[in-house]
């Protein structure tokens, strides 16, 4: 073989083998490049069933409370019969005319007339005398005294309770009197209404008078009222010790609520105080302040 034709052959195979080698680095770029794509996917696949899986879980926590029950969707911004302790009118809302249950519409002392009903009478209430001298929980009395705890509470939420003087006490029937924002007296004009005798009291056959069928005993929270019926309005007064049991030949001063022990024990503190006036019996020896009084 002469030395063009060893040459001519030397370079195809030359040619041959980089042919070759070329072919090799495509393939190989080839299956990296698939390899990529395969793990690109897989990381999507995998992204998108972690998305799906999310907006699942939200739908869900979104739609129900651990109770099952409805509550705000988020997404529409709307409540499906969402209901409080004070009946379907939302989160944290009251009915209309009423005031906010955290007493955060007040104060307010005049009013056109009697509130609307804005306690729930099968519930459960408990009001808190927050006071200078201690705190006292009575335990209210609803589904007996509806329309009496309901006017209690909505003025108690108003605020109009905050801040006034147990301006009364009376050893003689054993009682401790408050509830007078505008004068701290018994002659307190009241918050510009009365409200209806629980139950219906009968007139009395020789004197016409309203007769009643409460008793009384230590510890009551009793409305106050003057001598006609349905005279009831804001004032209140809290037993303290058998002679209120005097009472008891007129019976209309509604019983709404009961205290504890610990509660009587501040109510008896309060009378403790008590100092001979011309007011009714007397008063406490200095002022006994009910900084408000808050409804749970």
């Amino acid at each position: 073989m002469g030395r063009a034709q060893r040459r001519k052959q030397e370079n195809r195979l030359r040619r041959l083998e980089e042919v070759k080698a070329a072919a090799q680095r495509r393939a190989g770029r080839r299956r990296k490049l698939a390899t990529r794509t395969a793990a690109l996917v897989v990381v999507a696949v995998a992204a998108l069933f972690l998305i799906l899986q999310v907006a699942t879980d939200d739908e869900t926590s979104v739609a129900v409370d651990t109770t099952g029950a409805p509550v705000l969707d988020a997404a529409e911004g709307t409540v499906a019969d969402v209901r409080t302790e004070d009946g379907p009118s939302g989160v944290g809302a009251a009915p209309a005319g009423c005031p906010a249950p955290d007493g955060s519409d007040g104060p307010r002392l005049d009013f056109d007339g009697p509130p609307p009903m804005c306690i729930d009478p099968a519930a459960g209430y408990t009001a808190v005398f927050h006071t200078s001298e201690g705190e006292m929980r009575f335990e209210l009395t609803p589904a007996d005294t509806p329309q009496t705890v309901n006017n209690f509470v909505t003025l108690a939420r108003w605020g109009y309770y905050d801040g006034t003087l147990l301006f009364r006490t009376d050893p003689s029937i054993d009682i401790i009197q408050g509830g007078s924002p505008h004068t701290n007296s018994p002659s307190d004009p009241g918050p510009g209404y009365t409200i209806p005798d629980e139950p219906p009291f009968a007139p009395d056959p020789d004197t016409g008078r309203p007769v009643g069928p409460y008793r009384y005993q230590p510890g009551q929270l009793v409305m106050a009222r003057s001598a006609g019926f349905d005279s009831g309005g804001a004032q209140f007064f809290i037993t303290t010790g058998p002679n209120a049991a005097l009472l008891d030949s007129q019976g209309v001063y509604v019983v709404f609520g009961t205290t504890d022990a610990a509660g009587l024990e501040v109510a008896r503190s309060i009378m403790d105080l008590h100092v001979a006036t011309g007011n009714m019996g007397g008063a406490p020896s200095r002022d006994v302040v009910v900084y408000s009084i808050t409804v749970e």
